[in-house]
């Protein structure tokens, strides 16, 4: 019984500091919820997929321009 007791205490002291928090929110005029939902646009839209052929095609076009980097490096020395 003491084991309930207490919980219903640490429930109600907990439910005071929800109050809290909601009235500091509802002080700053909604700016914190606002912020929230902006973010949530965002991360609703995933990630880009990018086909097996365009990713091919990226690999080698950057292996084509990291041999010439290395090619421009080695003549220069």
């Amino acid at each position: 019984m003491e084991i309930l007791t207490a919980l219903r205490q640490e429930e109600a002291k907990l439910q005071h500091q929800l109050t809290g928090v909601r009235a500091a929110i509802a002080a700053l005029g909604g700016a914190y919820t606002s912020s929230i939902t902006v973010r949530a646009g965002k991360a609703g839209r995933g990630k880009r997929v990018v086909s097996a052929a365009l990713r091919a095609h990226l690999s080698r076009k950057a292996k084509e321009r990291w041999a010439r980097a290395r090619a421009e490096k080695a003549s220069k020395k």
